[in-house]
């Protein structure tokens, strides 16, 4: 295993620098999601509709609508669409994002945001469907059933009551775009109020001096008081999740710009200058899972590169040009697409490789998992309108 890993890691360091072909990476996308879109035609029954991950022998993994991921898969189909013109991506990606439609009713979840935003979020963007906006405005609503104004914020999951009586995790940021965009659809400004004020409460909480995050912040409801701070799929408790880490800078940044506060700008730079000052940061740019779990021979998380990348190219439009976000960004995204792609053809249509989901629980580790392909277009866009 360690000598695999370590040939892998010395391909990886050898072509990194090489520079994108922004044509011929998305032609690359579009032949994988060829196969991908047949491949999840012939599964797709019954409660399995979005492809997430490959299973343990190899094979296609299907999830339910209900399943975290289950926006990524429609969302990476409307990004072929914008990157391409194509009719067909348009259909694919509508039939794959109907399928998510009753999710807007789903109150048992906080990952409305990944779900319906990635999804009925790209279509609205990229078509302007008036039905698409409705069922995001819907999507809020249901979301915000989940706040507690006493706490200050969304809860996060509703299982594991035996370890946390409210918990709130850094992935929940990530869901806050969705009140955003329902405030401007409406002119409501309960969910842009509910959105800051999710975020200030996790800006007071969810960092550590030394500006890591933890996973998951464990508050009482009734009080509001913090009782525990966890890294639930990281090394260890006072250790720092990758993905984790990611999802705080994509957050904060957005929240920046939909909000203009300078307390987000300034936590999400903060957050990116955290990333170039670790000395476990690696010379590829694609990071370890964690970076404290021990050892060389860890796996990496390309998702969290790929997050990572695409909220860098949007910080390096809010801060000053010497910091160079857009340049970190392209060595990240030149190592993913030099490095990290699946061979043309091969692991049944996704486009990144090397993922890690959750070490702990070993469960996804080292496996092209959806959320990794969608960041990574995403990123790939934004490079591409902002001229990075």
């Amino acid at each position: 295993m360690k000598k695999k890993i370590f040939l892998f890691l010395l391909s990886a360091q050898i072509s990194w620098a090489q520079k994108i072909d922004l044509a011929e990476t998305v032609r690359f996308a579009e032949y994988q999601m060829s196969i991908m879109v047949k491949e999840a035609a012939g599964k797709s029954a019954g409660k399995k509709v979005s492809p997430r991950t490959l299973d343990k022998n190899g094979e296609l993994e299907l999830v339910a609508p209900g399943d975290w991921t289950s926006g990524f898969y429609p969302g990476v189909l409307w990004q072929l669409y914008h990157f391409t013109g194509e009719q067909k991506w348009k259909e694919e990606a509508e039939k794959a994002t109907e399928k998510l439609e009753k999710e807007q009713f789903n109150g048992g979840t906080h990952d409305m945001g990944f779900k319906m935003y990635c999804s009925y979020g790209k279509g609205w963007e990229y078509t302007g469907n008036e039905s698409y906006k409705q069922i995001l405005v819907q999507s809020a609503k249901t979301l915000i059933t989940r706040f507690n104004p006493v706490v200050g914020c969304i809860r996060s999951w509703d299982h594991n009551r035996d370890k946390w009586d409210y918990p709130v995790i850094i992935d929940n940021m990530m869901n806050l775009e969705l009140l955003f965009a329902a405030t401007r659809f409406t002119g409501d400004s309960t969910y842009y109020k509910i959105a800051v004020t999710h975020a200030n409460t996790t800006l007071k909480n969810h960092f550590r001096p030394d500006g890591s995050t933890y996973h998951v912040i464990g508050y009482d409801p009734v009080t509001g008081e913090v009782k525990q701070r966890h890294t639930h799929q990281g090394y260890q408790n006072e250790s720092t999740w990758a993905r984790g880490q990611a999802w705080a800078l994509y957050g904060f940044t957005m929240c920046y710009r939909e909000t203009g506060d300078p307390a987000y700008l300034k936590k999400a730079v903060e957050t990116a200058n955290w990333f170039r000052k670790q000395a476990r940061w690696p010379k590829d740019n694609v990071p370890y899972w964690d970076f404290n779990a021990p050892g060389n021979d860890q796996p990496r998380d390309a998702s969290a590169a790929a997050i990572i990348a695409s909220a860098l190219y949007e910080l390096d439009k809010y801060a000053p040009k010497k910091a160079k976000y857009a340049a970190f960004a392209n060595d990240i995204m030149k190592s993913l697409d030099g490095s990290y792609r699946a061979p043309k053809g091969e692991a049944h249509g996704f486009l990144l490789l090397h993922s890690t989901g959750h070490l702990p629980h070993n469960s996804e580790i080292d496996v092209p998992i959806i959320y990794a392909d969608y960041y990574f277009l995403e990123a790939l866009g934004r490079k591409k309108e902002w001229g990075k």
